[in-house]
């Protein structure tokens, strides 16, 4: 039997087995023909924000932000870039903390933007403060290689 990997949709968050040795980058939902990947982050609400934290195998690189913020604005074209950069290898999800205040205050968010580090459907890192595109992907990188397994 071919070992898989796990990748949820950005689009209907459907959970889709991806064979180890497929590139990830022409791979498609089995359920909306939608690209795995795009390399840009997804708008994340509630839903898909647990669907890809808990059922997706890739780790997941969570910025949240708030349309009023204005470090939260500078970062987005740097945390886009990344996207480009650390796709497939992470999955990088916008979560509006004011469209979503539950999940945020549930996240314990206390100021923006903040970035989270998902691995194995648990929290491994998060740093606060707006990142240059470099920032964000040494740090991604950084905080997974030194992740427990």
């Amino acid at each position: 039997m071919t070992n898989s990997r796990q990748i949820v949709c950005p689009d209907c968050a459907g959970i889709n087995r991806v064979p180890q040795e497929r590139d990830l980058g022409d791979a498609r939902c089995g359920k909306c023909k939608t690209p795995l990947l795009s390399a840009k982050p997804i708008e994340a609400d509630a839903r898909m924000f647990e669907r890809q934290i808990q059922r997706s195998d890739l780790p997941v690189l969570v910025d949240v932000w708030a349309p009023w913020c204005g470090p939260c604005r500078m970062m987005a074209p740097q945390f886009e870039s990344a996207a480009a950069e650390l796709e497939p290898k992470f999955r990088l999800i916008k979560l509006n903390s004011d469209a979503h205040p539950d999940l945020a205050s549930q996240l314990g968010i206390r100021g923006i933007p903040t970035l989270l580090l998902f691995a194995g459907g648990k929290e491994i890192a998060r740093a606060s403060g707006a990142m240059g595109k470099e920032q964000i992907k040494d740090w991604a990188r950084t905080q997974l290689a030194q992740a427990p397994n």
